[in-house]
């Protein structure tokens, strides 16, 4: 049995333990610390937005505290929370109020005289020019890059959060580099 599969199945357990005594907030407490990062990244990498990233992220770890029972042990518990992380960003995302309330944040963001301590922290993360190509990206290209560059994912974890095939996440992996570096060699050639 590998090291991988040996935390799979103590992290497997310790989540079946925890769900079926009175210990689920020490057990929440416990993925926030280690996962709450991830999850506030992943989401902010797919929706842009810091308010609703926060959103997302407190959405995610609610989702898991109900269903914390049902996690089966079939992937790590951070492919596992990716994946509720994805589709909770994409629900939220579809929903109206979401639309207007980021639509009027256009108006807020103009007004505003000083930058936040959020919006400089984004900014100094977005310094990193291939960061700032990746997330000109199409969500599509956008989230394998991510998933696979920052959260070290293998293809397999990537197409089962992503409900697609190994070869179709390969095959977005290709383009989603090919991408990137056009956007690249376009900024070569026109610099700002």
């Amino acid at each position: 049995m590998n090291v991988n599969t040996e935390a799979g199945t103590a992290n497997f357990e310790y989540l079946q333990q925890a769900a079926e005594t009175t210990d689920t907030r020490t057990a929440l407490r416990d993925l926030m610390t280690t996962y709450g990062d991830d999850v506030w990244n992943y989401a902010f990498s797919l929706c842009r937005n810091s308010d609703m990233s926060d959103d997302i992220t407190q959405e995610v770890f609610l989702k898991v505290y109900r269903k914390l029972g049902s996690f089966r042990g079939e992937s790590s518990i951070k492919t596992w929370l990716l994946a509720i992380t994805r589709h909770t960003a994409f629900d939220m995302q579809r929903s109206s109020f979401w639309k207007r309330i980021t639509s009027s944040d256009i108006f807020t963001a103009a007004a505003a005289v000083q930058p936040s301590a959020e919006h400089e922290a984004i900014e100094r993360f977005a310094i990193n020019d291939i960061w700032q190509k990746v997330m000109e990206l199409p969500v599509k290209y956008r989230e394998v890059l991510i998933l696979y560059a920052h959260y070290q994912l293998s293809m397999k974890e990537m197409a089962e959060i992503l409900k697609l095939s190994e070869g179709t996440v390969k095959s977005r992996l290709f383009h989603a580099r090919a991408r990137v570096l056009k956007l690249k060699e376009r900024d070569l050639i026109e610099p700002e």
